[in-house]
């Protein structure tokens, strides 16, 4: 586990732009139970591809039109039971961090892994993201 010092930062990044930080799993069953709008759960991570990939293109997203309807976040190797939950509702795709899911509904729609956030710019993920809101929202 990561110490809380080191993720504040990293978790801070996100929730100062809107994402919901799911610390839980019941948060995470919470939020996707429901089983109704469009969310974005990113797994945080504290690699670089993180910081300098997939939390950018996130960010990003939140400026679209159109959006989902919730941005949220779980913390690998932190929020340890938050981001097992999370996972779950992703499969059938192996646990991966950095990776973002979106849903509808509670239903996996569209993800992306770590391999497709490794080597590519913030722009090109946002873009991937920006064509899934489209279709979806």
């Amino acid at each position: 586990m990561y110490p809380e010092e080191i993720c504040a930062p990293m978790r801070e990044e996100l929730t100062s732009v809107g994402f919901v930080s799911l610390r839980t799993a019941q948060d995470v069953s919470n939020l996707l139970d429901k089983k109704e709008g469009t969310t974005l759960i990113m797994v945080n991570s504290v690699c670089g591809c993180a910081a300098g990939n997939a939390r950018p293109a996130v960010i990003l997203a939140t400026e679209f039109s159109p959006r989902v309807d919730v941005f949220a976040t779980v913390f690998a190797g932190q929020d340890r039971e938050a981001t097992q939950k999370a996972r779950e509702y992703m499969l059938p795709f192996p646990p991966s961090s950095p990776s973002i899911g979106v849903f509808k509904d509670g239903k996996l729609v569209h993800f992306i892994e770590r391999h497709h956030i490794e080597g590519r710019s913030a722009e090109m993920i946002a873009d991937n993201l920006k064509e899934c809101f489209q279709e979806i929202c």
